[in-house]
């Protein structure tokens, strides 16, 4: 399997750390208000690798946090608390607002088919962790106190490390002097010593709500922080896998290898992975530029951008038809074509479902295990080429046309044939890119009983024609047309989809 580092900018042959075993962490939301497209991505995407890496047999500890302090304003190392600043607006307490929007995101995650990870930690959870990592970086040398406040001192970090693959910028592709022309104009503003220093530990101002105490000052931890620690405390002092949306290579990211490399002398990350943004009229999908919809808004329909509500399932699909790596143009459009897409592989799997014990007509093609054997060749190579869902779903749709000759009778397969290919359905579709292609339990009764009467139509439509009573054969063929029903006749009989 091969996936694209963003360390080294290139496709890497996946070799874990650790035989038989994968670490991974991803970067999960700040719960301060409601999950939209942009969060999806991110989810779905490393839902897809935890799945893909399971398949494979592995043994996966998939650990995702949440940020429920420390991350300010526009990311910056002053300002309110995010979290903070909505309980005070709302007058709650602040776990308040963590707890309700991380219920209400869990919720979102289990209708778009994510799976929970293995350890889901907090932040505030882990306040101590986060001041040892302080300590330690401070014992290294590579972080000074001021006013109370705990700052990594970048240029010594960077001094230390030039030249060398730790150096500060090497995940972004950033030099120290590009970040320091970016902030030159607020230079000598604030207790830092450069610009380019970051927040490890923040004194709290005196309204302050969330605070800890600590070496330094009662305060809180700086936004980059918890992922180190969190990720060392659960995965080791290295491990596999980090991932996160591509916003977050710098700061964040880069962040974390410097505090890694100067807490413990090396880095913790051995794969970078990155997804691509979502995106509004070319526009990156965000809470901080006002543009975004909530998957809330998508299940509902309730937004004026919206033209219609969409189901998880097709969110879900819509996010997989395009490579991880690629950004994608939020419209209308695309998600009605994802919802007809969507639709093609639940009619394949229903009339492969109907064909599994096998199908006999005399004088077709017959449909042979090669077929699905290279079918799913195919599948594997594309998942082993750094997780391309989009070639898969290609794969899955030309498994749709098969299904369909065999569905019109202009095929045969035999019980053996008709088994594997609903099992590579549902190893590829449902297993691995994690669409559901059955109907709810409740759904699923009231479609039988709805299928059941069509059926019972085009018996009383046969008997009809039987009975050359042309008349109500095409008032009922016409009657159901209306209504969205596709019927074919067939020498073998009356077939029908919606």
């Amino acid at each position: 399997m091969f996936i694209y580092n963003t360390l080294t900018r290139q496709k890497e042959l996946f070799r874990p750390l650790h035989e038989g075993r994968v670490g991974m962490y991803v970067c999960g939301p700040t719960v301060y208000g409601d999950a939209h497209l942009g969060h999806a991505r991110p989810a779905i995407t490393f839902d897809l690798l935890f799945r893909y890496l399971q398949h494979q047999g592995y043994k996966v500890r998939y650990v995702r946090n949440i940020t429920d302090v420390g991350h300010l304003e526009h990311d910056a190392d002053e300002g309110e608390d995010k979290i903070a600043k909505k309980a005070r607006l709302e007058q709650l307490e602040p776990m308040e607002v963590a707890q309700y929007y991380t219920n209400r995101f869990n919720k979102a995650m289990e209708a778009l088919g994510v799976l929970p990870p293995s350890i889901e930690p907090h932040a505030t959870g882990h306040i101590i962790e986060q001041i040892e990592l302080v300590r330690q970086i401070m014992d290294h040398g590579y972080a000074y106190e001021s006013n109370g406040s705990v700052y990594f001192d970048v240029e010594k970090y960077d001094h230390d490390h030039a030249g060398t693959p730790l150096r500060y910028g090497v995940l972004s592709g950033r030099s120290l002097e590009n970040i320091k022309d970016a902030s030159r104009e607020l230079d000598g503003v604030g207790e830092k010593r450069r610009q380019a220093d970051f927040a490890l530990w923040k004194k709290a101002q005196p309204e302050h709500i969330m605070r800890w105490p600590s070496p330094w000052s009662d305060g809180f931890p700086g936004w980059h922080c918890e992922c180190t620690a969190m990720g060392r405390k659960y995965l080791g002092e290295e491990f596999d896998i980090h991932g996160g949306g591509m916003d977050l290579v710098f700061p964040h990211h880069e962040c974390e290898i410097a505090q890694a490399v100067a807490s413990q002398g090396k880095p913790m990350v051995h794969y970078w992975m990155h997804n691509n943004m979502i995106t509004i009229a070319g526009k990156k999908m965000g809470k901080s530029y006002n543009n975004f919809i909530t998957l809330s808004q998508f299940f509902s329909g309730d937004h004026p951008l919206l033209e219609q509500a969409y189901a998880p399932m097709v969110i879900r699909f819509f996010i997989l038809q395009a490579h991880y790596r690629s950004t994608v143009d939020f419209s209308n459009e695309a998600l009605q074509a994802s919802e007809k897409g969507l639709e093609r592989l639940r009619e394949a799997w229903k009339a492969i479902s109907r064909l599994a014990d096998g199908q006999k007509v005399k004088g077709q093609p017959q449909v042979e295990m090669s077929y699905v054997e290279d079918l799913a060749a195919k599948c594997r190579e594309a998942m082993d080429d750094d997780l391309n869902s989009p070639i898969v779903i290609s794969h899955l749709f030309d498994a749709c046309k098969t299904i369909n000759t065999l569905a019109d009778r202009k095929a045969s397969i035999t019980p053996e044939v008709a088994d594997a290919l609903l099992n590579l359905f549902r190893t590829w579709a449902v297993d691995i890119l994690g669409l559901q292609l059955e109907a709810a339990a409740g759904s699923a009764e009231r479609e039988k009983a709805f299928g059941g009467a069509v059926e019972l139509l085009l018996q009383m439509r046969a008997k009809a024609k039987e009975a050359k009573d042309w008349a109500t054969s095409d008032q009922i063929r016409d009657q159901l047309a209306a209504l969205g029903f596709e019927i074919k006749d067939t020498k073998d009989g009356a077939t029908w989809k919606l």
